[in-house]
């Protein structure tokens, strides 16, 4: 098996590009120079070179902004059947720079005359989702597919298998907008469409919901914060640099309460479709600000009042464990973001710090230089998540499509 690699093609590559297009293709779908050398400078090609020499290559346009198309994929012969296309189109479509905070729809056309094409497409998450209407007068139908970002649900009850010859048919199927093609499978010897029915959720319903949700959690929170801070008030032992922790964390958690009630106005009101960037602002605050010095503070809390050092170091011991484990679970708000590696380091000094920091109280040791540590941590993941990282994404692994249950 021949070895190969990937990688982002460079405006250099244009001439053995346009060679390894001219070998694979048709003339008829050979980008022109312009358009190829648009694209390079755009990073929308992607090209797979074995001994240093192209074997494979994806290319895209961006007549949009928010519009990517696919524009031709082409293998060599020798290296076919070896997952090029489709590691060369995953990757294009993880890779695609975002101009604006919204995902960039991502499409593609192929007739049902390319089974092979058809079959790509939908092992990379795209789905068809109509006949194009076009002037050309032969038997294979032009179907357009687009990449889905969201989750959605299909009627396992409301699915049908059309023949790819059955034109008629098939653009009957296709003619609502809540169906579109899951897949290609053979049906009495010949290939055929899966269509299925997307059930369409009330996305301000949903929106609706989740606000309401951040709300009453953000306010469970003030309320557990509160409460310890106004024991840290009445014990005249207690750090004042934990207080102050305290009071950060209720700033935090009021702040929270306040970006939800605008998502809230958004969804009633506002309609500048910013609802997910503010839902992020609220859900990064509550975690950060709110419930992680909630956690963090109750093993020193509990050295207070009970003044036992082994049982604090257990409870401590037991809490870092349990936020070490949700940190790197797929429930946490930084699952949801892009890690690197200074990240994790951050990740892991949030989940020592309980156990760091009652280890410090237990043994009345000056623990200033913890609390101002543990800030900056918070504060700074906090940045990260705001500042550094884009929106909120749902979990990777996922199908971008599913069967309600």
């Amino acid at each position: 098996m021949t070895a190969w690699s990937t990688r982002t093609a460079r405006p250099a590559d244009l001439p053995r590009l346009r060679a390894l297009l001219a070998e694979t293709c048709d003339a008829a779908v050979v980008p022109s120079s312009t358009l190829l050398a648009d694209a390079l400078a755009h990073d929308l090609v992607r090209v797979a070179e074995s001994s240093d020499e192209p074997v494979g290559c994806v290319v895209a346009e961006m007549p949009s902004p928010g519009h990517v198309r696919l524009s031709v994929i082409a293998v060599r012969s020798g290296v076919r059947r070896q997952g090029v296309a489709s590691r060369l189109l995953t990757e294009l479509v993880q890779r695609i720079p975002q101009k604006s905070s919204e995902p960039v729809l991502i499409s593609a056309m192929a007739d049902t005359g390319q089974p092979t094409v058809t079959r790509l497409l939908l092992a990379c998450g795209f789905i068809g989702t109509r006949v194009m209407r076009t002037s050309g007068t032969g038997d294979a139908l032009p179907i357009h597919f687009q990449h889905k970002f969201r989750v959605e649900y299909i009627d396992p009850d409301a699915r049908h298998l059309v023949h790819v010859s059955a034109r008629e048919q098939l653009m009957e199927s296709l003619a609502p907008a809540d169906h579109a093609i899951t897949a290609l499978v053979t049906l009495s010897g010949a290939p055929a469409f899966e269509i299925a029915r997307f059930e369409r959720d009330d996305p301000a319903t949903l929106q609706s919901g989740e606000a309401a949700a951040g709300i009453a959690f953000s306010g469970s929170i003030l309320a557990a914060v509160t409460f310890l801070l106004g024991f840290a008030f009445t014990s005249t032992s207690f750090p004042d640099d934990v207080r102050l922790l305290l009071i950060g964390a209720t700033f935090s958690t009021v702040l929270s309460l306040i970006v939800y009630a605008s998502a809230s106005g958004e969804l009633a009101r506002i309609r500048s479709n910013s609802f997910g960037k503010i839902m992020k602002w609220g859900n990064v605050l509550s975690e950060y600000g709110g419930v992680l010095p909630l956690v963090i503070s109750l093993p020193v809390t509990y050295a207070q009042v009970s003044g036992n050092p082994w049982t604090t170091m257990v409870l401590a011991v037991v809490l870092s464990a349990a936020i070490a484990w949700y940190e790197h679970s797929e429930f946490s708000i930084a699952f949801r973001f892009r890690r690197s590696r200074s990240e994790i380091a951050l990740m892991v000094f949030t989940a020592v710090s309980p156990a760091l920091g009652a280890a410090l109280v237990a043994t009345e040791t000056t623990s200033w230089p913890w609390t101002a540590a543990l800030t900056a941590v918070l504060a700074t993941r906090t940045w990260l998540y705001l500042f550094r990282r884009g929106s909120e994404r749902g979990i990777t692994e996922r199908r971008q499509w599913q069967i309600r249950e």
